[in-house]
């Protein structure tokens, strides 16, 4: 069975964009039902992948923030060049920090954060979540129980320079987000295993927007864009976009 590998995707629908980044370890899958959602509705929307993600763990541990910051403004870039003036950017876990990141570094419509984290956790509990993933993913591209065991010994040797990184920049974006303006609606799920919830709180309190929104979901864990609540969720966002200022 050949595995077919998630990608970058530009879905065009209209005239506004919006630019929907993925969370670490994961990737584009994550976000596309919410893509095809709105560009139903009529919107156009485009998700870069992070270099090092959607390929074998063993690649993901040698890029850091730099390289998926660098990603995340090359799909910003990416719809400007396409002739769009007007950006929205709506991002999952790592990819709501970024689009906090993006709202006070560039013009940007509105900013949705889904179940983005504010507290750093600890290099133990995030590198848990790499060999997690890593196991995962093995077993996603069929290999046997012991090609795995041994594949993951040989892989707990890596030294993990991303983690400390990826700390920095979640105190850095926590330190900034009072500098953010563009209308925001955070989304945070009830049942989030993977970071502090109050994380939302955080966010909502302290971004500066004239115009902002929180919304607890109240069956859904982490990969909210995924779970239960999705389309309440693709509704939410679709009424979030339709409420903002468009020129066009």
């Amino acid at each position: 069975m050949r595995i077919v590998m998630p990608k970058p995707f530009t879905f065009e629908g209209g005239d506004r964009a919006v630019l929907l980044l993925h969370g670490f370890t994961g990737n584009t899958a994550d976000v596309r039902m919410l893509g095809r959602y709105l560009q139903e509705k009529g919107y156009t929307c485009h998700a870069p992948q992070y270099k090092g993600h959607g390929v074998p763990p063993e690649e993901l541990v040698h890029t850091g923030p730099e390289d998926w910051w660098k990603d995340v403004t090359e799909g910003y870039n990416h719809l400007k060049e396409k002739g769009y003036e007007e950006i929205a950017v709506a991002g999952l876990s790592l990819g709501g920090v970024f689009s906090l990141k993006l709202g006070y570094t560039v013009p940007v419509k509105g900013i949705v954060p889904m179940c983005a984290p504010m507290y750093i956790k600890s290099e133990e509990v995030m590198y848990q979540g790499i060999l997690d993933y890593a196991k995962e993913y093995k077993k996603f591209e069929g290999k046997k129980p012991e090609q795995i065991d041994s594949e993951m010994k040989e892989f707990e040797k890596t030294p993990m320079k991303t983690l400390n990184a990826l700390q920095n920049l979640i105190k850095e974006v926590r330190d900034n987000v009072d500098m953010v303006y563009a209308p925001t609606f955070v989304v945070q799920a009830r049942h989030d295993e993977m970071i502090n919830t109050d994380s939302a709180n955080i966010i909502y309190e302290n971004v500066e927007s004239n115009k902002k929104d929180l919304k607890w979901y109240e069956e859904s864990g982490h990969v909210i864009t995924l779970d239960k609540e999705k389309e309440q969720l693709h509704e939410d966002v679709y009424g979030f976009l339709e409420g903002l200022d468009w020129s066009n």
